[in-house]
């Protein structure tokens, strides 16, 4: 879903600004099987450098505080933001908690430990 700017006034965001801007939502996710992951729009961050200042916002199940997504202009030009402008996105997904274990050898993989650019250009 779009998050929207819940703001009395614009708020203008200059190059290398943060701000934390209110939704006017709040959420209770039902059991802590669950998380809200804010995003950003893709379109704001590729025409105009505004991204989220922590690249994903995370929303736990036991927080029932207002929505505040945090914004960051990455742009070389000022950005205004006025009342009910889409910001962010939200999206409720399933949590897969995982079984941890301490092992002092991995499996063998084809990709092994090579690192970051080792899977081609595909």
């Amino acid at each position: 879903m779009d998050l929207r700017a819940c703001l009395e006034t614009p708020l203008t965001l200059l190059p290398g600004d943060m701000a934390a801007v209110p939704t006017g939502l709040a959420l209770a996710l039902p059991s802590a099987d669950y998380v809200a992951l804010v995003f950003s729009r893709s379109g704001h961050g590729f025409k105009h450098g505004i991204t989220l200042c922590n690249s994903v916002g995370v929303i736990d199940a036991d927080y029932r505080g207002e929505i505040m997504v945090g914004l960051t202009n990455r742009g070389t030009q000022s950005f205004t933001i006025d009342d009910g402008d889409r910001i962010a996105q939200l999206a409720v997904l399933p949590v897969c908690r995982a079984a941890v274990t301490w092992a002092d050898d991995l499996p063998k993989s084809e990709r092994g430990t090579d690192g970051f650019g080792s899977t081609g250009d595909q």
